[in-house]
């Protein structure tokens, strides 16, 4: 949205001219540039044009300082001129690192700021009091440590890589998020925070290219002449003499200051823990970063210098009390400066920004509020528009008359909801197409689509804007795009195997030959058996995956084939036992396997054809209220919201019945995908269940459904034990007469004494926290009815249903604007570090959930922690509660009457309390991953930094499942991993019930991984034959290839172990030409030129896509032969293949015979003749371009 072509109105008022040139006089006094709220950023943006010179704006709330960074981008002529400068995560003194986004913006701001960004427009920065506080590198430091790099230039890269050790950056084998760097010979990778990821290819000790790259993909997207890379954290790791007294601290927080004093003294490198370190090392605040020329303009000073103090108090009683408890030692350097000093010592002009009645205000008045009323809005509107051409802003102040008395001449209305109010003006006779960006010469009316707070009228200018909250009541909250990588490449990340994080020891899968253990990358001589001498002695090496079997046996899989080697996931915690190599047991239980997925695919196929088969209901395309309460939709939708949506709709618009499973985290917006799923049946006459697990989920749903619905003829009901016998009858009647539109309810909903006049659509929240009867009686519906069921950890069966084909499914992967992964704490239970986690929560203002899975000896846990914390208001909350008792404690927390809440897993499902941010469970080991999972989305759901503290006992032996599972918790970090938490929680608890008891066994005898392999096989064909297509061989056979090559990676040309494992399973995977082009173009762009033996590697490859599409079974060499294997020789001319190949062909049983000659001629002949035979369905020809260049360096 860009609204620029009105700040030129505001420009000719004798009001703002004055307040400019006051500005442009030298040594010009503080200015006060009075306004009302919502014309503000309007008349920042427009001074900030006028000006041209940079512009720190400070506002009190941090929560405004966002607000305002957003309206300004909308109104500034240049929007990337606007910077937002957020605060930390972590209050002063709280030894917690930065949030690397978080870190990335504030660097890039202050690199704007002291001037390092060339060719670009002066900053105007946006920052909170509090963050306006922080000390950071003074500028000079800044600029110093700023280093350029240009092509050509001479930089050994041991050097280059000292350097951004120096300035912060840790060394990591992959670079994909700010602040760190790798180096891969005279390849490296560095990603400055505030910038692109950049990638410096050296020619010796020459610097030969410079290109960005995209961290997702880790291909280079652009070349560039020079690029610039500056410090990574706030302030720099410098020699000090720091000294302080550890003796006062608690033990275990001595060890943790005592490594940083060492660190610190050294100064050589930064640690995750610097900026808490500050008052040490940072001299200067963001005042300080303005230009001599720039402009500190103070919104309400007043309420900042308020702010400002609350913010000291606060943070000088936690140093107090951290201090009292032993968490801080004595003499820290105060980390921040005092807003006062700041203020005092500030030697740039200010402006201060309020509203002054008794000066001369800008000429802004607040726009009328119509709350919803559409026809008053839109006939007034289209009353003061005279039929006129488009005519430009008038410069002088005078109104003319209009039929409301405002005088404008220019109505701007900015709203979410443009496309739907350009229909209504269009009826009123309006001709006002919505646009994005306003035109230089508006309209009388203008339409654009957008998000601003609050709108305004002026009749000295001739303006009138309205945003959505006067015309409808409200304001979308603006959520942010996915960072970096896109949701659709994280989905598919968490598909991928588990290969590339196999370890020494895992158990393993092997299609052909079974249950191994991982042992490996071996390298060994062509021709050889590995392990012994070779009885050919022929050239070449190549590398193996080694798996240990049964009774000692060994089996080295070649590289080409590391696509047939998967994870073992059994259905259980026993362990399998290893396959005996040629005992034929493998090819049994295969065999057996393969029929019971069979009969199985076939009962799915049942249920897919009769869903298929069934007419379901045909809802029709979205009626006018439909995009009403979309539009009222009080945030700005993610990408993934909007995709999910429309596959609901397309869904519910199709003649079939709509099974869809929808997956996403706790706040990530999969109730308002219901909620519009539900509108839409009810206004097309049909009933709609919601099945939840909890009552007390079911009481948040029926809030928001009643809420959201209320200003439609729609009657919402709720049917759980917070009813009274009587209601519940009532409820009960109303579903059979058809007098209730929604009903939401616990499993009582599906209880037979329910039914429902016209059911159209049931949506099921958290399907597997119900029992086996409830789901049989859901199997039932989904034959009958349009089924959404909603799951943030969705369940094993339902997701691998998703994988196969059989479910539908949709994923919701964005976060919400502002929201910060929760922060994870895995130890060891301690009463002085629950009381610190309880404490750190209230001082900032918020609440904890502690959760104790037993109803028993909750109260004694609640008591002892009104001993630990007596300060705390404590309150308890369970499922055995009476419900008037258990809906007034929630309700009351959910008030913030209680700072603590004490619980079961009653919180685990759709509990929404934006101010609870502290999360402690307790004995962690004994709940599930998913539920880990769902209990720590309880908090985070603001733009406040979360923790979740998951404590077991102490000295308690955790077994190995407990040990895994708080290990994934801890390292599920980013924000959006429920998928990969089903996925491992495969891997941690077996696939035991996933499909039924009756499977577990097949499960445990081939691993999860073949068995979802095999099922969606038969499913696949299954499918392609009820819908009358054709399929190729699911799985196609490759031939083996033993030819005198070296043809590998080499360790020293991709170091990491995993990454040449993924790289191995990913040739092997590859099944065209543009699929092995794509891999190795992004190979020589990560790590240079492949050298000799990676380039045989890619020769092997394109020559096994051919030979597989020609029916080869092997190509195998002796000392003077190479050797052509078919399973059936086709019919071929041989002269003719002879003379193109330029060699005699030998014809035998089967195969085709050749001499190899000297060198590695043989390589281009081989390849000819391979790629000369008849193909029935194998890819074209290696591009001739592409083989030259092998051929030239083999």
């Amino acid at each position: 949205m860009r609204l620029h072509p009105l700040l030129s109105a505001l420009d000719r008022h004798p009001s703002f001219r004055g307040l400019v040139d006051a500005l442009r006089t030298p040594g010009a006094d503080t200015q006060l540039l009075s306004a009302i709220t919502p014309a503000r950023a309007f008349a920042m943006a427009a001074l900030h044009a006028a000006l041209r010179r940079p512009m720190l704006l400070v506002v009190g709330r941090p929560s405004e300082a966002r607000v305002y960074a957003n309206e300004l981008r909308a109104w500034a002529a240049d929007p990337d001129a606007v910077l937002l400068f957020p605060e930390t995560d972590a209050l002063p003194y709280d030894r917690l690192p930065n949030d690397p986004d978080k870190l990335a913006e504030r660097l890039g701001t202050l690199e704007r700021m002291a001037g390092l960004a060339k060719d670009t427009a002066p900053p105007l920065v946006v920052a909170s009091v509090r963050a306006a506080m922080d000390l950071v590198l003074d500028p000079q430091g800044f600029r110093e440590n700023h280093r350029l790099i240009k092509r050509g230039q001479l930089l050994p890269p041991a050097e280059l890589a000292a350097q951004w050790l120096a300035l912060g950056y840790e060394p990591s084998p992959l670079v994909d998020s700010p602040g760190l760097f790798s180096r891969r010979g005279g390849i490296l990778d560095v990603f400055p925070p505030g910038g692109e990821p950049l990638r410096i290819e050296l020619w010796g000790d020459e610097i030969d290219t410079i290109r960005l790259f995209d961290p997702a993909t880790q291909r280079s997207t652009e070349q560039l002449e020079a690029a610039a890379v500056g410090p990574a954290h706030e302030v720099l790791p410098r020699a000090l003499g720091v000294t302080l007294d550890l003796d006062t601290l608690r033990p275990q927080f001595v060890d943790a200051f005592a490594r940083d004093l060492r660190v610190l003294r050294e100064g050589s490198h930064a640690f995750s823990a610097l900026e808490f370190y500050r008052g040490f090392l940072g001299t200067a605040t963001l005042v300080d970063y303005l230009a001599a020329d720039g402009l500190l303009v103070l919104d309400e000073p007043e309420a900042v210098s308020r702010y400002a103090e609350e913010f000291e108090e606060q943070v000088e009683q936690l140093h107090t009390d951290l201090l009292e408890r032993g968490e801080v030692p004595p003499g820290l350097a105060r980390p921040y400066r005092p807003w006062r000093e700041i203020d005092r010592r500030a030697s740039v002009t200010r402006v201060e920004v309020r509203f002054d009645p008794d000066v001369e205000s800008l000429p802004f008045a607040h726009a009328p509020k119509y709350g919803g009323r559409l026809d008053p809005f839109l006939q007034e509107v289209a009353a003061d528009t005279p039929p006129s051409p488009r005519a430009p802003l008038r410069s002088t102040g005078q109104a003319q008359p209009s039929p409301r008395g405002r005088g404008s001449s220019t109505t701007i209305v900015v709203s979410q909801q443009a496309s739907r109010l350009s229909e209504l003006l269009g009826e009123q006779g309006v001709n006002a197409a919505p646009r994005e960006t306003l035109a230089q010469a508006p309209g009388r009316v203008e339409l654009v689509h957008g998000l601003l707070r609050e709108g305004w009228v002026s009749d000295a200018l001739g303006l009138a804007l309205y945003t959505d909250s006067e015309i409808f009541g409200w304001t979308k909250q603006r959520r942010s795009a996915p960072t970096r990588r896109l949701a659709t490449e994280r989905a598919a990340a968490a598909r991928e195997s588990f290969i590339a994080d196999l370890q020494l020891g895992d158990l393993v899968v092997h299609v052909d030959h079974g249950i191994a253990r991982y042992g490996g990358l071996i390298r060994t001589p062509v021709g050889a058996t590995p392990g012994q001498e070779p009885t050919l002695e022929l050239p070449g090496h190549a590398e193996f995956l080694l798996l240990h079997y049964a009774e000692g046996d060994n089996l080295y899989v070649p590289i080409s084939q590391a696509d047939r080697v998967g994870r073992y996931i059994g259905a259980g915690d026993a362990e399998p036992s290893l396959t005996r190599l040629g005992s034929g047991e493998w090819i049994r239980a295969k065999a057996k396997v393969r029929r019971s997925v069979r009969d199985l695919a076939r009962e799915l196929m049942e249920l897919y054809g009769a869903r298929a088969a069934m007419q379901g209901h045909e809802y029709p395309v979205d009626t006018p209220w439909q995009l009403e309460l979309e539009g009222s939709f009080p945030y700005e939708e993610t990408p993934d919201q909007v995709e999910a949506i429309h596959d609901v709709k397309t869904d519910m618009e199709s003649p079939r019945p709509m099974d869809r499973l929808l997956v996403g985290d706790v706040g990530f917006g999969k109730t308002e995908v219901a909620l519009r799923a539900a509108f839409k049946a009810v206004q097309d006459g049909r009933q709609v269940a919601v099945l939840v697990p909890t009552t007390v989920l079911a009481q948040q749903h029926f809030n928001t459904f009643r809420e959201r619905l209320g200003a439609f003829p729609v009657k919402v009901e709720m049917l759980s034990r917070f009813r009274s016998d009587k209601e519940q009858r009532e409820i009960i009647a109303g579903l059979a007469a058809g007098t209730i539109d929604i009903c939401i309810g616990t499993h009582r909903l599906v209880q037979r004494d329910v039914e429902f006049k016209n059911l159209g659509l049931v949506v099921i929240d958290e399907e597997q926290r119900f029992g086996v009867a409830h789901k049989e009686r859901l199997k039932q519906l989904r034959r009958e009815v349009d089924v959404l069921t909603l799951t943030a950890t969705p369940i094993p069966r339902t997701l691998h249903m998703g994988l196969v084909g059989v479910r539908d499914m949709s994923v919701l992967e964005t976060a919400p604007e502002a929201r910060l992964p929760v922060r994870t704490y895995v130890a060891e239970y301690d009463d002085g570090l629950v009381q610190e986690a309880i404490l750190r929560e209230i001082d900032r203002g918020g609440q904890v959930y502690f959760v104790n899975n037993r109803v028993l000896g909750i109260e004694t846990i609640a008591n002892r922690l009104r001993r630990l914390v007596p300060e705390a208001r404590i309150a308890v909350g369970h499922g055995q509660m009476a419900e008037d008792q258990l809906e007034q404690t929630m309700l009351g927390f959910a008030e913030g009457d209680f700072d603590v809440l004490v619980c079961t897993t009653i919180i685990e499902s759709g509990l929404d309390i934006p101010n609870a941010n502290t999360l402690i469970v307790n004995s962690a080991h004994r709940f599930g991953l998913a539920q880990l999972y769902q209990l720590r989305g309880r908090v985070g759901r603001s733009a406040a930094r979360a923790y979740a503290y998951l404590l077991h006992a102490k000295d308690m032996s955790l077994s190995e499942v407990a040990q895994e599972r708080l290990k994934t918790i801890f390292e599920a970090t980013e924000l959006g991993a429920g998928m990969r938490i089903a996925m491992k929680d495969l891997e941690i608890r077996g696939a035991g019930n996933l499909l039924g008891s009756a499977q577990s066994g097949h499960i445990a005898a081939v691993g999860f991984d073949l068995y979802t392999k095999l099922l969606a096989e038969q499913v696949d064909l299954l499918k392609a034959r009820h819908d009358g297509e054709a399929r190729l061989p699911f799985e196609r056979v490759w031939p083996s290839l033993d030819v005198p090559l070296n043809a590998f990676i080499p360790p020293e040309f991709v170091i990491d172990d995993p990454v040449r494992l993924r790289l191995y399973q990913r040739f092997s995977a590859t099944d065209d030409d543009a699929q092995l082009a794509s891999l190795v173009a992004e190979i020589e762009d990560r790590f240079g030129s492949l050298p000799e033996a990676a380039q045989h590697l890619v020769y092997l490859t394109s020559l096994r896509l051919r030979a597989a599409g020609a029916g080869v079974e092997a190509v195998t060499a002796t000392h003077d032969e190479l050797i052509i294997k078919f399973d059936r020789l086709p019919a071929l001319n041989v002269d003719q293949l002879a003379r193109k190949a330029g060699v005699p062909l030998k014809r035998g049983s089967n195969q085709l015979r050749f001499a190899r000659g000297q060198g590695t001629g043989w390589m281009e002949r081989l390849y000819t003749i391979v790629a000369a035979l008849p193909s029935a369905h194998g890819p074209a020809e290696m591009t001739a371009e592409r083989l030259p260049d092998l051929m030239a360096t083999a």
